[in-house]
């Protein structure tokens, strides 16, 4: 039997966890191939490009649209369990769920709002290799763009699932590992010289978070100011005010303040006003530069685009 795609997997995938026990995703991925009967050699089928396994990597598409859509839930890393969302789905016993389907759902819709593939005709939705998909989940609606418009809407997408699945796993590591990870991050930016001196000056608060002073840069011309906490809440005005103050004490004219949460509207105003120059990374933000600067990500396939060398024809 052919290797169903991500959409047609999500029903399944929610079935998998309706006793209520959490499961890693390999049991879901397991458990999965044995209800649609696939062959080992279906399961170790490659994807195109040669860099992953093709089933198990639309099963990790499903389980991270119905993620966003809030049907399932992670409770540790690489373990999932149905979420209130999702029992209730199950009660209503729908015959699919796709992508058409999860649009009912806000935090779907935030998600394919912020990458932009929320786009297209009536019905239709962006899989994760940057087709166009009917509510069925086949056939390709080529009215949605040219080729590289679907594969800019592609890599949009995948980054904005990595950034989120990202910001889960910093927020549950160890507050040890947090420090190391800020650290990491700071240095890979070109702040704080080496990784050594950077580790150095950065001491541990004993609440979750770091604060320190680092170079601004490897000749130590300027200084920055650190803080970085694992907050949940919103983070408000006046703990930006209390930061700014604490950069007083420090003698320092630069700071940075790092969450995993966000900030509020009133913290964001605040930093415009001062005199101070505070900047302010939020959880959505962290992670997008850990992919930026390759921070606990790793590279699993490159494309080249290549195009027509018209100099060539021309010389």
């Amino acid at each position: 039997m052919a290797i169903p795609d991500y959409q047609t997997l999500m029903l399944p995938l929610l079935r998998t966890l309706r006793d209520g026990h959490a499961r890693h995703v390999r049991e879901i991925t397991s458990l999965l191939g044995k209800e649609f009967q696939l062959t080992e050699e279906e399961l170790n089928q490659l994807t195109p490009g040669g860099g992953s396994l093709l089933f198990h990597g639309r099963v990790s598409w499903a389980k991270t649209y119905m993620s966003q859509a809030g049907l399932v839930e992670q409770v540790s890393r690489g373990v999932y369990r149905l979420s209130e969302i999702g029992k209730q789905i199950l009660v209503e016993a729908p015959d699919r769920i796709d992508n058409h389907y999860l649009m009912r759902f806000e935090g779907f819709r935030d998600f394919k709002n912020r990458t932009g593939t929320r786009g297209g005709r009536a019905g239709t939705s962006i899989n994760a290799i940057g087709e166009s998909v009917s509510p069925n989940g086949h056939g390709i609606d080529e009215g949605i763009g040219d080729p590289s418009e679907r594969l800019n809407a592609a890599y949009r997408e995948m980054r904005a699932a990595l950034a989120d699945e990202l910001l889960d796993q910093v927020k549950q590591a160890s507050p040890q590992f947090f420090e190391v990870l800020v650290i990491d991050l700071l240095v890979a930016m070109g702040y704080g010289g080496s990784r050594e001196d950077a580790g150095e000056v950065v001491g541990k608060s004993g609440d979750g978070g770091i604060d320190g002073i680092i170079k601004e840069d490897r000749l130590g011309l300027d200084f920055v100011y650190v803080q970085a906490k694992r907050w949940e809440d919103a983070v408000s005005r006046p703990t930006v005010q209390g930061f700014a103050g604490s950069l007083e004490g420090a003698r320092a004219r630069k700071g940075v303040l790092i969450t995993t949460s966000r900030f509020t509207p009133g913290a964001l105003e605040y930093v415009k006003q001062i005199e101070k120059r505070i900047v302010l990374i939020g959880g959505e933000q962290l992670a997008n530069y850990m992919i930026d600067f390759e921070i606990g990500v790793a590279n699993v396939n490159t494309l080249h685009i290549r195009r027509i060398d018209q100099d060539y024809f021309d010389s």
